[in-house]
């Protein structure tokens, strides 16, 4: 049976969880839409936008089998460009960081990550945003990897500014706490409890103070126990910049609770999106690279959420068996519009209108680098929908018609 081609704007899969969304564009083009729906509604912003590096980073895309078994890339493709022109840059990041400032709730709070190039003008423009008095820390993200310098020293840190958009921010470090590093200060008297606990006191101002050596602490602002992602890390998902889930996650968990909205406005692999998932929260992305749906349609695997991108049709035929069962169609995938090594992942469910609800899907993974020629389909009332998506990032929709006696 030969598929018809569909316009599909719209992607909504079910789950477990608080739902989330992710917008295919520009975010700057797309503000005034996310001012429309959100504004006063996000309590965290974490970005980690361009960095002014004058470069252009790539993803490194599996294709096949072969590459998902050996646990990298062989395709390298365009991500984005980091090569705007100073000037420019900064009124796009003034403009963007405007509307987030418009996006937060009055309690909410805001992450940039940045480095050395831009962080001084970026604090500028934050404090004539946000007011120089609410910024709250300057963290230092200390990392160990990457070459030495012998003309300068070494650059091993990124810097994250932190802000507050009130004074009644809902700030919970309680959340975030570490397991200690070393033990007290050694002036503090040494004691053993009756559990053989370690603990250490101190006298001042009539109180005795009392801290066990193994009590969690709360993080300072230099973080150097999240290291950077290593090459062959399972997080790693080919994309240049990646950022650990752990970085994310702390971020998350201080600055956010349950059922609230987290923010990512360059939301590149999707690492803010999937620790946000992850803990609970509501999440929200936009980024324009075309390889970033691919990348979530398995980093949130199981999580209710709408993937929005612009409408369109794509050209190439497509050929499928369809079976009827109890209560189900079963499809098997036959001519394709692309060769099935260059097929990244493909999907099931029923159309109305360019939205598709997605029931059934399958992608290449490290566990199961072999992917599936055949899915099933509950038998519903309406139109099935069949998508597939490439290495490249293109998607084809189509409808099909199924005989529903």
């Amino acid at each position: 049976m030969r598929a018809q081609a569909a316009v599909v704007s719209r992607e909504r899969y079910e789950g477990k969880g608080p739902r989330g969304r992710f917008y295919g564009g520009d975010t700057l083009l797309l503000m005034d839409e996310l001012l429309r729906r959100y504004a006063g509604e996000v309590k965290l912003i974490y970005m980690d936008p361009p960095f002014l590096t004058g470069e252009r980073f790539i993803m490194r895309a599996r294709v096949g089998a072969a590459d998902w078994k050996a646990g990298k890339g062989s395709l390298s493709l365009p991500a984005f460009s980091d090569d705007m022109e100073p000037d420019a840059y900064y009124a796009m990041m003034r403009r963007v960081l405007e509307g987030c400032h418009s996006l937060l709730r009055e309690d909410g709070m805001l992450f940039l990550h940045c480095d050395f190039r831009a962080s001084a003008r970026l604090r500028l423009i934050l404090d004539d945003i946000f007011g120089e008095k609410n910024l709250l820390n300057e963290i230092a993200w200390v990392y160990h990897t990457g070459g030495t310098a012998r003309r300068y020293f070494s650059r091993k840190h990124d810097t994250i500014l932190f802000y507050r958009k009130g004074r009644k921010y809902d700030f919970n470090i309680d959340a975030v706490l570490c397991p200690p590093t070393e033990p007290r200060q050694n002036h503090m008297r040494r004691h053993v409890d009756p559990d053989g606990r370690v603990y250490r006191s101190i006298r001042s101002g009539g109180r005795v103070y009392t801290y066990y050596d193994d009590d969690p602490v709360p993080p300072t602002d230099v973080w150097d126990d999240v290291s950077h992602l290593q090459q062959r890390d399972p997080q790693r998902t080919g994309y240049d910049t990646q950022k650990p889930l752990a970085l994310l996650e702390r971020i998350v968990r201080c600055a956010s609770r349950e059922g609230e909205l987290v923010f990512d406005p360059f939301a590149g692999s999707g690492t803010t999106l999937e620790a946000a998932c992850r803990l609970g929260r509501r999440f929200l992305g936009v980024d324009k690279c075309p390889l970033v749906p691919n990348i979530l349609r398995r980093r949130l695997e199981g999580a209710p959420w709408e993937l929005l991108c612009e409408g369109g049709m794509e050209d190439g035929v497509c050929e499928v068996d369809v079976l009827r069962g109890v209560g189900f169609y079963h499809f098997t995938l036959r001519d394709l519009p692309m060769p099935w090594e260059m097929l990244d992942n493909w999907a099931l469910g029923y159309l109305q209108g360019e939205e598709m609800r997605v029931l059934s899907q399958a992608a290449r993974t490290k566990k199961h680098p072999e992917l599936p020629r055949e899915l099933e389909v509950p038998v519903y009332d309406g139109e099935v929908g069949l998508r597939l998506s490439d290495v490249r990032g293109k998607s084809y929709y189509y409808r099909i018609a199924c005989e529903k006696n």
